[in-house]
Parts: structure tokens; C-alpha cells; sequence
């Protein structure tokens, strides 16, 4: 009896956020987040004292320990802490903490890209934050149609492409030589990106790329409004629950 209550205290604690002991874990956590990734990055200053690096050592050594435990105790209080561990946020979680173990058995020169993968400690931060919790829900809503307008994307991608090796491949093989080396073209231009690495000399290249341009703008406008409309929806759907 008593397991099961300690059990279930523990839960409200590290699952749910509106009990004060539930609030002030959840930002404990996201502020050892936050400096576990200003840690991080300063660690990579290469004109850092032997008595800095040393801090910030520990600043990450005591980080570790803290996702470590936290992450101990997400899976005592989960009813199947395996199915936890598969899970989203799970795995989120097992990559926090991972390079810092693997560092004790990779070679050093491998560190570099182990920091990398600090940056997953960012992702726990949606477990905490509302606003990221209904950008989720937003775009599970519009799914069907974000994948839609996706594969409509690929299309115009690959049609950009044909058309631009159309116009410009005789007269600047070197850019636009193949259809594969223009679809870096059609990428950015689509995106309206544009590094100007790569752009048309010819008349109908010109144009083409206007239109293209166009279509461009759309990519970008379209799927801001689907999910505009589903997070406003969302948030309807949200204060309806409320008002019940």
C-alpha cells in the first residue's frame, strides 16, 4: 500500500503540471536545460582558463546527473518503463544524456560531434511548454494536409528543375548541366531563398524563374495558413474545454 502510494505521489509530481510540487519540477528542469546548453556552448571557446572549463565541466557533469535521475524516475512511475523508453520523449531523453556516457569510451577526438547531439536536450523543453504542446496538436490536426502539400511540393521541385535544365542547360552546362544539379536551383528558388549561386542568363530562363518565383511564395504562404487556422482552432477547442 504504501509502494502504491509513494508511487502515485511521485507521478503527480514528475507527470503532472497543475500541482505546485508537479509546476516546480517542470521548471527545475527547463532551467537545468537551459544551462546545460549555455554550458555547452561556451565550452567550445577556445580561449577559455583552465578554472572556466573546469566549471562548466561541472556544470554539465551535474546536468547529466539531474536528466539521469530524471529520466530514472519517468520510468518508475510508467506503468511499462520499456514502452517509455520507445517512446517520443523517451528516446528525447536517453539522447540527453547518451554522448556524455559514450564519452567515457569514444575516442577524444570524437567529442566534437558527440556536443552535437546535446542539442536533443532542447526537444525536453516541449514536454514543459504549453505553447509547444499545441503546435503539436495544430499539426497533427493538419496533417493530411501538410503531407499533401508536401508531395505538391516534391512535384514542383522536380518540374522547376525540367524546366530550368530545359532553358539553361545548352548555355550554362556548368550550373545547370543535369536535372539533379538543378534541383539545388529549384530548391532555393522555390523557397525564395536564393543564394545566388546559380541564376538564369537566358530570356525564357528569366521568365520561367519569375513564375517559378511565384509559385515560390505559395509554398511558403500555404502551409503558414493551415496551420494558422488548425492552432487557432486548437485553441477554440481549447477554451470550449474550459468553459465546460
Amino acid at each position: 500500500m504504501l509502494q502504491k502510494f509513494s508511487k502515485k505521489n511521485l507521478k503527480e509530481i514528475v507527470e503532472r503540471t497543475d500541482t505546485l510540487p508537479g509546476k516546480f519540477f517542470d521548471w527545475f528542469i527547463q532551467s537545468i536545460i537551459i544551462i546545460s546548453i549555455i554550458a555547452g556552448s561556451l565550452e567550445t571557446i577556445d580561449s577559455l582558463t583552465g578554472f572556466q572549463i573546469r566549471c562548466l565541466k561541472i556544470i554539465e557533469t551535474v546536468s547529466i546527473v539531474i536528466f539521469t535521475i530524471e529520466l530514472l524516475l519517468r520510468i518508475a512511475v510508467y506503468d511499462r518503463g520499456i514502452k517509455y523508453l520507445l517512446s517520443f520523449y523517451g528516446i528525447i531523453d536517453l539522447l540527453a544524456i547518451i554522448p556524455y556516457y559514450l564519452s567515457f569510451a569514444v575516442d577524444l577526438r570524437s567529442l566534437r560531434a558527440l556536443r552535437l547531439f546535446r542539442i536533443f536536450r532542447l526537444l525536453k523543453m516541449t514536454r514543459y511548454n504549453r505553447a509547444v504542446l499545441r503546435f503539436k496538436k495544430a499539426f497533427s490536426r493538419a496533417k493530411e494536409e501538410l503531407i499533401l502539400f508536401g508531395c505538391a511540393s516534391i512535384v514542383f521541385i522536380f518540374l522547376a528543375a525540367n524546366g530550368i535544365y530545359f532553358f539553361e542547360g545548352d548555355v550554362q552546362p556548368e550550373a545547370f548541366g543535369s536535372i539533379p544539379e538543378c534541383l539545388w536551383w529549384a530548391v532555393v528558388t522555390l523557397t525564395t531563398v536564393g543564394y545566388g549561386d546559380s541564376y538564369p542568363i537566358t530570356a525564357g530562363g528569366k521568365f520561367f524563374t519569375f513564375l517559378i518565383l511565384g509559385v515560390g511564395l505559395a509554398i511558403v504562404a500555404v502551409p503558414s495558413g493551415i496551420i494558422a487556422t488548425s492552432l487557432s482552432e486548437t485553441k477554440s477547442d481549447k477554451k470550449h474545454d474550459e468553459m465546460e
